[in-house]
């Protein structure tokens, strides 16, 4: 394209495009794309580049992207090519940014990074692993988000092996290093690891990053190691309002809701956060009365109430049983014409059911427009079954399912229960077999428990305990504890049998599977065979654990 000389007209408009696009008006400044291309006016990269990184949205990226081929940019430079993915990772659109990554001449490692990225923020964690490999060169920045990119999706194995190995490799490190390997610690909540990595932090001097040393005060909290929390905070250089709040939020999560509240009346600044997590620790631990009290505080101050806030004072008015305070609550967002999300709407639906007005509870559910998340159907449910409406509750189960939502687990848990309560044998064991031949979902020992109640209140327990016994041993002890007490309660010897058998089969080196055997064998009135157990467990060198008792 041969070069423009601008005259006064187009250096108007192009003023005018840069205008609007500082202005946030960034469709009026595509729109006016429009305008510069039947003119010859060509965008200099670095204003084309600019209002590629404004745009978040899928139609006005196609509109950029569709302006730099018509003006001569159909293979973009490397420099232009990187703001095209972020871009399309930034509106979502995976396929799009990928496109642009294959077509590119030139890439540098900033491409590479930038798409190993965007995988990352969409959680496409397979993508991000066989790109990671093809890569020809990777620095700190591309094993960074390797660790992060395993630490949010709960690999926390794979992001500690990530990050040991970027550690051996001598290729440099940043602050964001060791905030990435901190997630894994805060998820995990290992203390040793979290000491670990306070050491190497100390060791290479990145103490002074506010970020890294939350981050460690947060994995001590979530330990629940809150001296050395507070320890670790008071030796802080800089205290910005996060880091306040993580030991607000330690404290509170810990019960400690003095220590919490000391904290919080001692903060320089409070945000909207802050005040929500005082009320949330206030409304976990029962004391649903402060939780709401604070929240008055908090609209006296003309501080921003946000959806999280409004979830944890419905939660204290269920703590104190209060549909008046529940019903003021919903009325403020009534009022205020706030919007609020699924998990709100979930939270009022509960706190009407178990204050004791069902009805206003199917009102609320009945009155929401999108029904596409299993939370409020989830809610709904379980109000029903609170009150003991089971039939009902499965005629909403059976709309949730027509309406296209697939249940999750706790879907099956409140019916299992619910179906185990009201006598329906046949109805919950369907819904249990569903799980596995509609759904492809994976039954917990919490499922396993609930069914084997149900099971047994029916007096036929045989079908679960086959099932027991094709699994391995993490149903854990909640469920084959349950069964001894049931197979007595309703006078299944032969199964007692079966049941005494499948434990120590599981659980070979477990005391605790030998002294559920025992236990059963003792109803048997079969001393023989304890004195039996005994023996095996001497054979094998089995201890039992030692009991503890509190009392002196």
């Amino acid at each position: 394209m041969p070069a423009y000389k601008p005259n006064i007209t187009n250096l108007c408009i192009v003023k005018s495009l840069l205008h609007s696009s500082s202005r946030s008006h960034l469709s009026q400044a595509v729109s006016s794309l429009d305008l510069l291309h039947p003119k010859g006016i060509r965008l200099p990269s670095h204003i084309l580049a600019a209002l590629l990184r404004l745009c978040s949205h899928s139609r006005e990226a196609k509109l950029l992207h569709l302006h730099l081929k018509l003006t001569g940019f159909k293979r973009p430079t490397t420099f232009l090519s990187n703001h095209l993915i972020c871009m399309y990772f930034r509106c979502g659109d995976h396929v799009n940014a990928r496109k642009v990554f294959d077509k590119m001449d030139v890439r540098n490692l900033y491409s590479w990074n930038t798409m190993l990225s965007g995988y990352v923020k969409l959680g496409m964690v397979k993508q991000a692993r066989r790109l990671f490999y093809k890569m020809p060169e990777r620095d700190y920045v591309s094993w960074n988000t390797m660790v992060v990119c395993y630490a949010r999706c709960g690999m926390f194995g794979e992001a500690l092996r990530f990050y040991a190995e970027l550690r051996r490799l001598c290729i440099g490190y940043n602050e964001f290093t060791f905030a990435n390997v901190l997630i894994v610690c805060v998820k995990s909540r290992e203390f040793e690891l979290s000491r670990q990595i306070h050491g190497q932090v100390l060791v290479v001097g990145f103490m002074s990053d506010v970020v890294v040393s939350s981050s460690i005060v947060d994995a001590y909290a979530k330990c629940g190691k809150m001296e050395d929390a507070r320890r670790l905070f008071v030796e802080m250089s800089v205290r910005d309002i996060p880091a306040w709040t993580t030991l607000v939020s330690g404290y509170a999560a810990w019960g400690d809701m003095e220590s919490a509240n000391e904290m919080f009346n001692k903060m320089p600044q409070k945000n909207s956060y802050s005040w929500t997590c005082l009320i949330g620790g206030y409304a976990r631990n029962g004391m649903g009365h402060e939780a709401l009290g604070v929240l008055r505080k908090m609209i006296k101050h003309q501080v921003r109430v946000d959806q999280f806030t409004f979830s944890s004072c419905l939660v204290a008015c269920v703590d104190i049983a209060s549909l008046k305070h529940g019903k003021q609550v919903h009325a403020f967002l009534v009022r205020n014409n706030i919007r609020p999300n699924t998990i709100v709407v979930s939270a009022i639906i509960d706190m009407y059911s178990k204050c004791g007005s069902i009805e206003t509870a199917k009102q609320v559910f009945n009155f929401i427009g999108n029904k596409q998340d299993v939370v409020l159907w989830n809610s709904m449910i379980s109000a029903l079954t609170h009150f003991g409406y089971v039939v009902e509750a499965i005629r909403v189960l059976n709309d949730m399912l027509r309406s296209g939502v697939e249940p999750n687990r706790v879907t099956f848990l409140v019916i299992l229960d619910a179906c185990s309560h009201s006598g329906l044998a046949q109805e919950g064991l369907q819904f249990f077999k569903s799980m596995f031949s509609d759904y492809d979902a994976i039954a917990d020992q919490e499922h396993y428990a609930c069914l084997i109640d149900l099971l047994g209140r029916a007096g036929c327990l045989n079908e679960p305990v086959k099932d027991l016994q094709m699994t391995d041993c993490t149903q854990g002890d909640r469920v084959w504890n349950s069964l001894p007490g049931i197979c007595r309660v309703y006078g299944n010897l032969e199964l007692r049998r079966d049941v005494a058998e499948s434990p120590i089969k599981l659980q070979p080196q477990s005391s605790a599977a030998y002294v559920l055997i025992s236990s059963i064998y003792a109803t048997l009135v079969k001393s023989g065979l304890v004195e039996k157990v005994r023996q095996i467990m001497d054979e094998r060198h089995v201890t039992k654990d030692r009991a503890i008792s509190w009392r002196k």
